[in-house]
């Protein structure tokens, strides 16, 4: 009897060891991800400071919001921080944010397809900065994204309606003057990365 219970004991500790382990390389990955995202901007004002790639958690980084039950990151705020530069595929990888929050900076390049990942996104804002190219088709995977908007950007192509974006009105899109759409179903084909 003593030797099963002490199994069970060293199998539970076992257990738990690498449920930690497991945590923490998940929270590796998606301080790798995020810190990929500080290596691409540009930040005068240095919101980013606290963004330590030797620190195993990124959820004590500022502008971060992880989930306490799982240490999960789910949400980033980054509004109006003055950033510059690229977003970096890599945010594909935060497969349990909620909420991407870039508006107001002076972002550029095309938004990266691989955000459609986020399958657990709520919340897009990436208005009133200088992205460019088409919005992602992928992002009509996006089933629980309620809140988009990449209006005040350059971006070019035709408005998708499927999945996601039948929820979203004009105002998620104003003033992207290449902007085009909304896609007409059947009749227009959406546009993959033909504007630049």
């Amino acid at each position: 009897m003593v030797i099963s219970c002490r199994r069970v004991l060293l199998s539970h500790h076992h257990l738990l060891l690498l449920f930690l382990a497991l945590s923490a390389i998940d929270a590796n990955l998606e301080g790798d991800a995020l810190y990929a995202l500080r290596r691409s901007l540009n930040d005068p004002e240095n919101v980013l400071q606290s963004w330590d790639p030797t620190l195993v958690d990124p959820c004590t980084w500022f502008h971060v919001t992880c989930d306490p039950a799982h240490n999960r990151v789910t949400r980033l705020d980054l509004g109006n921080a003055k950033l510059s530069g690229k977003l970096v595929p890599e945010l594909g990888k935060l497969e349990s944010l909620q909420y991407l929050e870039l508006y107001m900076n002076n972002l550029t390049g095309p938004i990266p397809a691989e955000l459609g990942q986020l399958k657990s996104l709520v919340s897009l804002d990436l208005y009133h900065n200088d992205l460019t190219g088409s919005i992602p088709s992928s992002f009509s995977n996006l089933s629980n994204l309620k809140f988009l908007d990449v209006s005040n950007n350059d971006l070019c192509g035709t408005i998708p309606t499927s999945g996601a974006f039948s929820k979203f009105t004009q105002e998620s899109f104003v003033n992207n003057s290449r902007l085009e759409g909304p896609e007409l179903m059947g009749f227009v084909r959406y546009d993959v990365g033909g504007c630049k």
